[in-house]
């Protein structure tokens, strides 16, 4: 686990946050939805139901400061919020509506809208300069398979959590040190770095 006493700021690092799924809802839709889903999974898996969780990164590159996150592509009335590609929400035809589309933004100077309710967080995960900039460098060739299905076979939905995990794992970081908060489930992170060591034992 890492330390949390160890991410004070620094020219290079990466930092992972958990937030809580539905974390700046106002409308409680998200957050009610995904209770819904996480006790109809457990009563099918016969396990105890566990707090859903949705993760961001901060990276700091060359005395630069960015934000990359998933998230809905409607609501946000900020031109400038570093979108470097989009893909489709629950069905791949949907997609053609922004408000059945998600986007991959890669935002210089950019907050986390939630970061205030994130739990178990900041984790530092490197302070290595170049892994901060591969990471940074892949974040626009994300695959963008639907959100909420399993199009790319990892067995696992794919969503803002497979992008998170597949960064860390592409750009060389130790997903090892990426401690859930007790209690709690990441849907998509494994789905994520399938297919990261997919790709890497193809180079």
């Amino acid at each position: 686990m890492t330390d949390q006493a160890q991410t004070q700021p620094s020219s290079s690092s990466v930092d992972l946050y958990w937030l809580p799924l539905g974390a700046g809802d106002n409308t409680h839709c998200v957050r009610t939805n995904g209770r819904i889903y996480e006790a109809l999974t457990s009563r099918y898996k016969n396990r105890n139901a566990q707090d859903l969780y949705h993760s961001a990164l901060e990276v700091t590159a060359h005395g630069e400061q960015f934000v990359i996150e998933m998230t809905p592509a409607w609501g946000n009335g900020q031109d400038e919020r570093g979108v470097v590609c989009e893909g489709a929400v629950g069905l791949p035809w949907l997609g053609v509506s922004q408000f059945f589309r998600y986007e991959v933004r890669r935002w210089r100077n950019g907050t986390i809208p939630d970061a205030s309710e994130a739990v178990a967080s900041p984790q530092r995960m490197s302070t290595d300069i170049d892994m901060s900039q591969r990471l940074l460098d892949l974040t626009p060739a994300f695959a963008t398979a639907t959100w909420g299905r399993d199009e790319l076979h990892t067995g696992e939905m794919w969503n803002s959590n497979s992008l998170i995990s597949w960064l860390l794992a592409r750009s060389g970081h130790s997903v090892e040190l990426a401690t859930l908060p007790p209690a709690g489930r990441a849907p998509g992170w494994d789905a994520g770095l399938v297919v990261a060591s997919r790709l890497l034992s193809q180079s």
